[in-house]
């Protein structure tokens, strides 16, 4: 049997991804939009889109998370659900590992810097300024 779904495509070589944007937002006989990583994360809004699938996880979660906002733009009416599929015993999941030690990492940073700031009083913080 073929079960041919249609859809539309970019990745980074595409010239003519507003045409493949709008052949996704306007028709609704395309259900998927098939886009790389780091095409998805740049310059492009899809109201349209209500799931978001990530196979081939990148080693910034940044990038990761701003391909998923694109679906949360002005003018989406529909709640956005992401997935990541990853595979056991798979190097991407060693990237999602890494992701999350350089998270924790990053967070327990943050924290502590929330903390140092919160045992200064004001005249040690206004020092920090002083040209003296």
């Amino acid at each position: 049997k073929n079960n041919h779904i249609p859809y539309t495509y970019i990745d980074g070589s595409t010239k003519k991804r507003a045409k493949e944007i709008k052949r996704f937002q306007e028709n609704r006989d395309i259900p998927v939009f098939l886009l790389s990583l780091k095409a998805g994360g740049l310059g492009i809004n899809l109201t349209a889109a209500d799931y978001v699938i990530l196979f081939d996880p990148w080693w910034n979660p940044a990038i990761e998370n701003q391909a998923i906002d694109r679906t949360h733009r002005i003018g989406q009416k529909q709640k956005v659900i992401a997935f990541k599929i990853i595979v056991k015993d798979s190097i991407e999941e060693k990237i999602i590992t890494l992701q999350n030690k350089k998270e924790d990492l990053i967070n327990s940073i943050v924290m502590s810097e929330k903390n140092v700031f919160k045992t200064f009083d004001e005249n040690e913080i206004m020092g920090l300024f002083d040209d003296e």
